[in-house]
């Protein structure tokens, strides 16, 4: 297998850099780097059909990933998660082809796995052996295990209140824990003084190209789970928005492999009420979005009041015909219960976030729920028990 990872691009102004030196974002603008394949070339020495064949992680997609030498892949087998078919639910909501993309499997039980693995890859590639990044707490779990697997050094810094779970399991992989007063913001900004001065390269969210590379083969998966086809609507949870941009990234590829036709896809982002900086946006018609104020919510992954990543996604919802809702923490709870109770699904708070959208939107009448909808629950709920035991009207805090 070969990759045909050819050059960085600025995804705002379209400076190129070289994919074998280390860079974060555009020299030039600032903006975030997209990393670019032959994809003439990789479309003439790959065929889907021989996807089948390989083994059933992410890094079947080699040839449009971003590392060159299969010997610095640094995997503990992540990707491939189920597509489930969600009939109970869908029965209830008159959704009959309604799907939950199950991310609680990954490596650490959320889909960071996915980003980090790729990260941490090319970095051990670039010959970086110290990573640090800031981040709510699953990002940094998963940043720790692969630095661990791959004999590197990892630094994380997370608001004190992450997550119980977070916090020990970076602990317990060897990595340098910091927990910081305030946000993820507070987080990030510690992050990058730190890695300026102890020669540590940051791997914040969309803040180096290869997290995004990592996320995106969500998307050539539910392509190839749903034989070559892409869902009409996909609801996904946003704070960064690697995720909900990566899947928009692989469409678009593989339009131009020959893999698809045509990405019809409705991207749909759900943010909390308490944080929903991408929905403001989106409802104002902004190609930006401002930084939200006072931001709380249980469902730490989205609490993320400003994005470096925002003009991506909502040039995704755009291009895609989608939609953008804010839930509220109460639905968000009320909705763990639902799917656990209804599909033998525990989802993470940002999973049960998408069900409170998908509810809304089709009381709106702003899907239609005859077609094939994707619900992407980005973790399990084992990683959240502390804040699950939270009182109610603390949790939201």
């Amino acid at each position: 297998m070969k990759s045909y990872l050819t050059h960085l691009e600025c995804t705002a102004c379209g400076a190129t850099y070289s994919a074998e030196e280390a860079h974060r974002v555009c020299l030039a603008c600032g903006k975030v780097l997209y990393a670019r394949y032959d994809l003439v070339r990789a479309r003439r020495a790959l065929r889907r059909h021989l996807l089948a064949t390989r083994p059933s992680t992410m890094w079947r997609y080699f040839e449009v990933m971003p590392v060159r030498q299969a010997r610095n892949v640094v995997s503990l087998g992540e990707g491939m998660t189920p597509l489930i078919p969600a009939r109970n639910l869908g029965a209830q909501l008159g959704c009959p082809r309604l799907f939950i993309k199950d991310e609680g499997g990954n490596p650490t039980g959320t889909f960071k796995a996915r980003g980090l693995s790729a990260a941490v890859s090319k970095a051990k590639e670039l010959g970086i052996a110290s990573l640090a990044m800031p981040s709510a707490g699953n990002a940094a779990g998963a940043l720790a295990a692969y630095c661990a697997h791959g004999g590197m050094k990892a630094r994380v810094f997370m608001p004190k209140d992450a997550p119980l779970a977070n916090q020990q399991e970076c602990s317990a992989f060897g990595a340098q824990v910091t927990l910081v007063e305030g946000l993820i913001g507070d987080a990030g900004r510690l992050s990058r003084e730190q890695a300026a001065q102890h020669g540590l390269f940051d791997v914040s969210t969309l803040q180096e190209p290869y997290r995004v590379e990592g996320k995106k083969t969500l998307g050539y998966e539910l392509a190839e789970q749903l034989g070559w086809r892409t869902p009409d609507v996909i609801v996904y949870p946003t704070g960064g928005g690697t995720g909900i941009v990566g899947i928009w990234k692989a469409f678009q590829e593989m339009v131009e492999l020959g893999w698809l036709e045509q990405a019809t896809t409705r991207m749909v982002v759900v943010q909390a009420e308490g944080c929903a900086p991408i929905v403001r946006a989106f409802h104002q018609g902004a190609y930006l979005a401002e930084p939200w104020v006072g931001a709380h919510t249980i469902a730490a992954g989205i609490r993320v009041p400003s994005a470096i990543g925002d003009y991506l996604i909502l040039q995704a919802l755009r291009e895609s015909g989608g939609a953008a809702v804010a839930v509220s923490d109460q639905d968000i709870l009320r909705e763990i219960q639902t799917m656990a109770s209804t599909e033998g699904i525990f989802p993470c708070p940002e999973g049960a976030a998408t069900l409170a959208g998908l509810r809304r939107l089709l009381k709106e009448g702003a899907i239609d729920p005859s077609g094939t909808i994707v619900l992407m629950n980005t973790g399990a709920a084992y990683k959240y028990l502390d804040t699950l035991a939270r009182p109610r009207n603390q949790a939201g805090g």
